[in-house]
């Protein structure tokens, strides 16, 4: 790599979400910066393209964002300046249980509350208040949760239940479509559902979908980050691409080095060593199909046709079930299926002849090789009987596909790691600053890092922050 020796404020490796939130902030900031990306286009997790039919696009990892759309870091770079639109489904999500019951997750909370029967009431007992809190309760979320959390009262307020598993919280629903719905939520944790948290995780996602939806990017993911982008070179920094760095001395000069990488991939960079890294685990991979549909997916239940993300596996039990299965080590038999199909909300996604994209993907043991496709296949044959008849074309993505397609997800993790046991709480390591690494003048801003998974740029955003405040106190150089 030979990316010339000019001298930079911060060099930021990686243009994924949260790098480029990263280096846009800290462009805004004035300071110079200098973004590296291996690949021949920036978005890691957030990129499109077509996979073979020239007028149909895919998001290739992401596509769904409730927490961009809640984003204090999107909101705050002011991103729709820069193109970003948002795409509302009429149907946030949509559950089916069985051959006669769904769960359907609307925007309006009495909406929801009014599908599930029995349940009703306890529904809005257990959301309304999230609902009504909800500013403060992100801005927690998507904060550090050790030493001490951003927004104390709030999280406080919603310990009680957030700190249960989904297994705990689906106990308290009478019927099965209320329980489905939060465990589909929870299982987006890639935990078992009988794990401490996973019930606050599956809440705060239902939540948003009353608080601010679960909206795709007009034209795909590709968006987001092509508006982060604008922003960093708008403000004087500069992206290149296809630059692989292999170490941290290939760097030009620089005062701060923010990487966008997994603990991991730090320790391969030969970044100073720590035990908290080298004891890093991942969670589950993936494996993703994508198909070309010349119409819509015939599904039984009418509302998973307006529903831009629609959850396959049954009961809360079955979910659980296939879970577990994954935690095992297993590939399970009956999956968990993660369906989004964003041409329901954004149809620039439709071609002129009602060609769209729809993709699913069912969690794996982490680094499988196995292509579950056949298994994901069956709960749609279940859901969607007739379907295969519109299927134009299909593409499979194993966990180790993943992988090699985009080395910050080893063993095809989209995580950044597991969620569970400390992991959540102290990412990548506790302290203070837990974006900082033991490299000088060196930060994580990874979703390995606070506040996690997700596309909402947060760990890029507060990463710079860090960097701004050792700026404050003036940095050392980081070693050549």
């Amino acid at each position: 790599m030979s990316p010339g020796r000019e001298a930079f404020d911060a060099v930021v490796v990686g243009a994924g979400p949260n790098g480029l939130t990263a280096a846009a902030r800290l462009a805004r900031a004035g300071r110079s910066v200098l973004v590296l990306e291996r690949a021949d286009r920036i978005g890691g997790g957030a990129r499109t393209a077509s996979l073979g039919d020239p007028d149909v696009v895919h998001d290739l990892c992401s596509a769904v964002h409730p927490l961009g759309v809640a984003s204090p870091a999107f909101g705050g770079l002011d991103l729709a300046g820069r193109g970003l639109r948002w795409a509302h489904p009429a149907v946030p999500l949509a559950h089916p249980v069985d051959d006669d019951r769904v769960g359907v997750l609307h925007r309006g909370l009495d909406a929801t509350a009014a599908g599930l029967g029995a349940d009703a009431d306890g529904w809005r007992r257990l959301l309304g208040p999230l609902v009504r809190g909800w500013d403060p309760l992100v801005e927690g979320f998507l904060g550090p949760l050790l030493p001490w959390p951003r927004r104390p009262v709030a999280l406080a307020r919603f310990a009680p239940v957030g700190l249960r598993s989904s297994e705990a919280l689906s106990r308290r629903f009478r019927g099965p479509e209320a329980a489905a719905l939060l465990a589909g939520c929870a299982a987006h944790s890639f935990l078992r559902l009988d794990a401490p948290f996973t019930g606050g995780l599956g809440l705060v996602l239902a939540a948003a979908a009353h608080a601010v939806g679960w909206p795709v990017a007009v034209g795909g993911s590709q968006a987001i980050a092509d508006a982060l982008a604008a922003e960093v070179i708008a403000h004087g920094g500069e992206i290149r691409c296809g630059v692989e760095v292999r170490a941290l001395g290939e760097l030009p000069p620089r005062r701060a080095t923010v990487l966008d990488v997994t603990p991991e991939q730090y320790l391969a960079l030969g970044g100073r060593p720590s035990w908290w890294y080298r004891r890093w685990r991942r969670a589950p991979g993936t494996c993703k199909v994508d198909y070309v549909l010349d119409a819509p997916m015939p599904w039984r239940h009418e509302p998973c046709r307006r529903a831009g993300t629609v959850h396959l596996g049954g009961s809360s039990a079955d979910v659980a079930a296939a879970e577990a299965a994954v935690l095992a080590g297993r590939v399970a038999p009956a999956p968990f299926v993660l369906v989004a199909q964003p041409a329901v909300a954004d149809p620039t996604r439709r071609s002129a002849d009602g060609r769209e994209p729809l993709w699913a993907y069912c969690h794996v043991p982490n680094g499988s090789p196995v292509d579950a496709s056949a298994a994901i296949e069956t709960q749609f044959d279940r859901f969607a009987p007739g379907w295969r008849d519109r299927v134009r074309q299909r593409w499979v993505r194993t966990a180790v596909d993943t992988e090699a397609h985009d080395p910050s997800m080893p063993g095809g993790d989209i995580a950044g790691g597991s969620l569970g046991g400390l992991q959540l709480l102290a990412r990548p390591r506790p302290g203070l600053d837990p974006w900082r690494t033991p490299e000088p003048a060196t930060w994580l801003c990874s979703a390995s890092t606070p506040p996690g998974a997700g596309v909402h740029g947060m760990c890029g955003w507060w990463a710079a922050g860090r960097v701004l405040a050792a700026d404050r106190r003036r940095w050392p150089t980081s070693r050549p």
